[in-house]
């Protein structure tokens, strides 16, 4: 019998990927652990192995192709003695998710029994995306006999507050709306309002006034965490400036000492962001209730330092993981950041690498920014941004002097990190930024 060869979930997030490559072609023989198959997902290029044995009988997805949902049939495989004319009817395309909100638990069984009249096909069917919706560019879930009633009164569907599971709009509240009143679709033109829709937006603009550029899977990814995590983690702000004087001298004295190959190459350069992060990890440990995440009925404290150091990458941005940190060397926290920077941007990190973690630095001191306020990245329920050290003037015991400072702005999830622990965290790594000697003991 045939064997579908479906389209692997490379990631507990994974919800579609690009097929980039295939090793094989149809007619060729593979074993088990031969590599079939490159698959891109948003952030990294994994290799698909062959779990069986068997001959590629018919190919269903064609290098390059973008959107392909996890659990799509990919290809077939045929086992001995088994040919072509064998493989049956094979749809590439994935089937749909459940729709949990079709239960009777979920809206009135009144409206499940109509729902179920109304479309008895023995074979779950794609939901039909409203044409309410179509028209502003917008996604807008709702229940079959939402639609219709909706239609019926010549309400826009977008308009009415959904009270189902994840906002679904069900039938009580169109008849809501019917009681209350809300816009009606004459009352059209797009809204500029979160959620605007693709053709909305360029319909505000000429068509030559503009280039449009094709969103990526690590964009897509990016715009939607940072979407979420600005609407539900609530955010708060903590800034400091730390002297750097100390930290400059110590780091230029390791340098120094590195040993040099024949090349006179020096062995490692520490960098300021490896004293940075090494500071952040031993703060976290001293102030542990800081260092934790939010799990919704939970606040989970965790025992290591695993932190995430923000790394730019054409088109998007990585978060590999430097974990338990607060162990690491600083020289080993240099080697692992670089080796970590260098195959982001070939996006050749494994989900493993990128993935977990409590908390997260960013540094855009390099650009010569002098503050900026991160977004969490969740689960994590801190991240510390970095700003550019600079020589300031300051008063000293009644003397004028000259420092290098650099500004840093703790954001927060104040759902597991209140401000006065926030505090105590950025007041202890400011401590240890200015006297580095610290980290060493």
């Amino acid at each position: 019998m045939s064997i579908n060869i479906t389209m692997p979930a490379l990631s507990p997030t994974m919800e579609e990927g690009t097929l980039a490559k295939w090793h094989v072609k149809e007619g060729d023989s593979v074993a088990s652990g031969d590599v079939i198959a490159e698959i891109e997902t948003d952030k990294a290029t994994m290799e698909v192995e062959a779990v069986d044995e068997g001959t590629i009988g018919k190919i269903l997805v064609s290098e390059g192709s973008e959107g392909v949902k996890v659990n799509a049939v990919i290809a077939v495989l045929l086992e001995e003695g088994e040919d072509a004319g064998d493989i049956g009817d094979v749809a590439a395309k994935a089937p749909e998710k459940a729709d949990k909100s079709n239960s009777k638990a979920e809206e009135p069984a009144n409206e499940a029994k109509s729902e179920a009249k109304a479309a008895p096909a023995k074979e779950q069917q794609p939901v039909e995306k409203p044409k309410e919706a179509a028209s502003s560019g917008e996604r807008v879930f709702s229940s079959p006999l939402a639609r219709r009633l909706a239609k019926e009164a010549g309400i826009e569907l977008s308009a009415i507050p959904g009270s189902g599971p994840h906002g679904r709009v069900v039938k009580a509240d169109v008849e809501k709306a019917k009681k209350d009143g809300v816009p009606s679709k004459a009352a059209g033109g797009p809204k500029l309002a979160e959620g605007m829709g693709g053709d909305a937006v360029r319909g505000l603009y000429e068509e030559d006034a503009y280039e449009t550029v094709k969103l990526d899977g690590m964009r897509k990814t990016v715009a939607a965490r940072l979407t979420e995590a600005k609407q539900t983690v609530p955010h708060f702000y903590l800034t400091m400036d730390c002297q750097l004087d100390a930290l400059l001298k110590a780091r230029e004295e390791i340098n120094a000492s590195a040993p040099k190959d024949k090349e006179g190459k020096p062995a490692y350069k520490l960098s300021v962001n490896d004293f940075i992060v090494k500071a952040w990890a031993i703060a976290l440990q001293m102030v542990p209730s800081a260092n934790a995440t939010w799990a919704g009925d939970s606040i989970l404290l965790h025992k290591h330092s695993d932190v995430a150091v923000a790394v730019a990458v054409p088109g998007g941005l990585f978060t590999p993981v430097v974990r338990g940190a607060e162990l690491k060397s600083l020289r080993q926290i240099s080697a692992e950041v670089r080796d970590f920077a260098i195959r982001a941007k070939s996006k050749k990190l494994a989900p493993h690498e990128y993935q977990g973690g409590s908390t997260a630095v960013s540094n855009l001191g390099m650009y010569g920014v002098k503050d900026f306020a991160a977004v969490i990245n969740p689960p994590h329920g801190t991240i510390i941004a970095i700003g550019v050290g600079e020589e300031r003037v300051y008063p000293d015991k009644g003397e004028i002097k000259i420092g290098t400072f650099m500004s840093v702005t703790l954001s927060c999830d104040h759902r597991s990190v209140d401000g006065a622990l926030g505090a105590e965290l950025l007041g202890v790594f400011k401590q240890l930024i200015e006297q580095p000697v610290m980290m060493l003991a």
